[in-house]
C-alpha cells in the first residue's frame, strides 16, 4: 500500500486511493490531508504578487502620468482578479466540489483543453518561472549592495560614489537559495510565505512614508497628467515597458494552482481560493496604487526604476536599510514559490521515467544534532543545486532591473493570466461560439494580448539599449 501511495504521489492522473478508516489522515486522492488555510493561500498570494515589481511603479507612473497610470493599475488588478476567479474553477475537473484534481496549471490545462495546449502551457510557465527566479535574484543582490551603499553615501557625507561589484551578492542569494531549495515542496512553504508576507508590507510602508515625507519635504505633488516627455519615440518604448512593468507586479497566476492544491476542506477549493484572491488583490492593489502615486507624486518624471534603491531616499539611511533588508528577505521567500512548481515538475517526470534508481527515489537521513534527521533525495539536491548556480549565472550577465521585470511581466501575463483561464472557462461552462458572452471574453484576451505584445517590445527595447554598456560578470553599480 505504502508503495501504491508513493506512485501516486507522482502520478498526476492516477485514480484515488481508497483508505477507509484513514479518512481523517487522507484526502480524497489518496495523498496526506491539505493543511491549508485562507490565510495560508493568502499568504502565497500576498509573497508571490507583492514582489520586487512594487519597487518599479513610480517609475511605471512617471512614464504614464496621473491619469493613465493609476487606471491601468486598477485595470491589471480587475483582470487578474477576474481571470484568477476562472483558473480556480479549473481546479476540479467536472464537479467543482467532487471532481477530479489537477495538481498543477499545466493538469488543469490538459483536462480541460488537451494535450496540444497543455505543452503550450507547461513551456510558458516554466520560462515564465524560470525567468522570475532570474529576477529576483537580481533585485535582492540590487537591495543588498543598496544597504552598503547607502551606509557609504552616510559616512562619506555623498562625496564617495561608493561603486561595487554585484556579482558577490547574487552569489550569496543563491547559496542561501540552495540549502532553502531541499524544502520538499509547497505545502512545507507556508511558514516562509507568511515571514516572506510580512516583509513585504513591511518595506511597502516604508516606501510609502518615504514618499510622504518626500512630498511634505517638497510642499506639492510632483508629475503631470501625461507622465515624462524624453521625446516621442523613447515616450512610446518607455511607456510601453511600464505596461510590462505593471503586469510583473500582479503576477501569481503561474502559481495559482499550485497554491489551491494546499488547501484543506471544507469548505471547497475553490470558495477558499477565490476569498484568498478577492482578499489578496484588494490588498496588492491599495499597497501599489499608494506606493507608486506617492512616488511620482515624490519625484515626478524623475521617479527611480527601484524606488528604494535607486538613491532618490537617502535619509534617514537607516530606515532605508531596514527596508532593503526586508526586500531581501522577501525574494528569499518569493524565489522558493516562484521555482518549486519547476522543481516538482522535473522530479516528478524523472521519477516516473525512472522508478527503480535509488539516487532519484531513495531517501538519504542526514543526522542532525538536538533535532529529527533530514531526509533528503539526492537527485533532488543535485537538480535544485544546478537549477539556482544556472539562475545565478544568468543573473550575472543580464543584470537589468526595470527591463527584465517588464520582459517577464509581458511574458506571463496574457497567456498565463488571460487566455488559459479564460479559454477553460468557455471550455468548462460550454459557453457557445459567437454567443455574447464568448465575443466579450475574446475580446478581452485580444485586448490583452495586444498589450503584453508592446509591453515585450518596450522592454526588449530596453534590454538592446542597456546591453551596449555592460560587460559580462563585470557589472558594477
Amino acid at each position: 500500500m505504502a508503495e501504491n501511495r508513493h506512485q501516486q504521489a507522482l502520478d498526476t492522473s492516477a485514480p484515488p486511493l481508497q483508505h477507509g478508516g484513514d479518512s481523517g489522515v487522507f484526502d480524497d486522492d489518496g495523498r496526506p490531508k491539505r493543511t491549508g488555510s485562507v490565510w495560508t493561500a493568502s499568504a502565497h498570494i500576498i509573497t508571490a504578487v507583492i514582489g520586487s515589481g512594487v519597487l518599479s511603479l513610480a517609475w511605471a507612473i512617471a512614464q504614464l502620468g496621473w491619469v493613465a497610470g493609476p487606471a491601468m493599475m486598477v485595470m491589471f488588478s480587475a483582470v487578474t482578479y477576474f481571470t484568477s476567479t476562472f483558473l480556480a474553477a479549473g481546479y476540479r475537473t467536472g464537479d467543482p466540489v467532487n471532481g477530479k484534481r489537477n495538481y498543477t496549471y499545466v493538469d488543469a490545462v490538459r483536462n480541460n483543453l488537451g494535450e496540444f495546449k497543455m505543452k503550450f502551457c507547461g513551456v510558458v510557465q516554466y520560462v515564465n518561472l524560470f525567468g522570475v527566479s532570474i529576477g529576483y535574484t537580481i533585485a535582492a543582490s540590487i537591495s543588498m549592495m543598496a544597504i552598503k551603499r547607502s551606509n557609504c553615501f552616510h559616512k562619506s557625507g555623498g562625496k564617495n560614489p561608493c561603486h561595487m561589484n554585484s556579482n558577490p551578492y547574487m552569489i550569496s542569494f543563491g547559496v542561501v537559495e540552495i540549502l532553502l531549495s531541499q524544502i520538499p515542496d509547497f505545502d512545507q512553504l507556508w511558514w516562509l510565505s507568511i515571514v516572506a508576507a510580512v516583509m513585504s508590507f513591511t518595506y511597502s510602508t516604508i516606501g510609502l512614508v518615504l514618499g510622504v515625507m518626500q512630498v511634505a519635504d517638497n510642499r506639492k505633488f510632483k508629475g503631470n497628467l501625461t507622465g515624462a516627455d524624453p521625446g516621442t519615440v523613447e515616450k512610446v518604448w518607455n511607456s510601453f515597458q511600464a505596461l510590462g512593468d505593471i503586469a510583473f507586479a500582479y503576477s501569481f497566476s503561474n502559481v495559482l494552482i499550485e497554491i489551491q492544491d494546499t488547501i484543506k476542506t471544507p469548505p471547497s477549493e475553490i470558495k477558499t481560493m477565490k476569498k484568498a484572491s478577492r482578499m489578496s488583490i484588494a490588498v496588492t492593489t491599495t499597497f501599489y496604487l499608494l506606493c507608486g502615486c506617492m512616488g511620482y507624486a515624490a519625484f515626478g518624471d524623475l521617479a527611480p526604476s527601484n524606488l528604494l534603491t535607486g538613491f532618490g531616499f537617502y535619509n534617514p539611511y537607516w530606515l532605508i536599510d531596514i527596508a532593503n533588508l526586508a526586500i531581501v528577505v522577501h525574494l528569499i521567500g518569493a524565489y522558493q514559490v516562484m521555482s518549486q512548481p519547476i522543481f516538482s515538475f522535473i522530479e516528478k517526470f524523472v521519477s516516473n521515467r525512472f522508478p527503480d534508481s535509488q539516487f532519484i527515489n531513495k531517501d538519504v537521513k542526514i543526522p542532525i544534532p538536538g533535532f529529527r534527521s533530514l531526509k533528503l533525495k539526492l537527485f533532488r539536491m543535485v537538480w535544485r543545486t544546478i537549477f539556482v548556480i544556472i539562475t545565478t549565472l544568468i543573473s550575472m550577465l543580464v543584470p537589468f532591473f526595470n527591463d527584465v521585470t517588464g520582459l517577464l511581466g509581458a511574458i506571463g501575463f496574457w497567456p498565463l493570466t488571460v487566455y488559459f483561464p479564460v479559454e477553460m472557462y468557455i471550455a468548462q461552462k460550454k459557453i457557445p461560439k459567437w454567443s455574447p458572452r464568448w465575443i466579450a471574453l475574446q475580446i478581452l484576451s485580444m485586448t490583452c494580448v495586444v498589450i503584453s505584445i508592446a509591453a515585450a517590445a518596450g522592454s526588449v527595447a530596453g534590454i538592446i539599449h542597456d546591453v551596449k554598456s555592460v560587460k559580462p560578470f563585470h557589472t558594477s553599480y
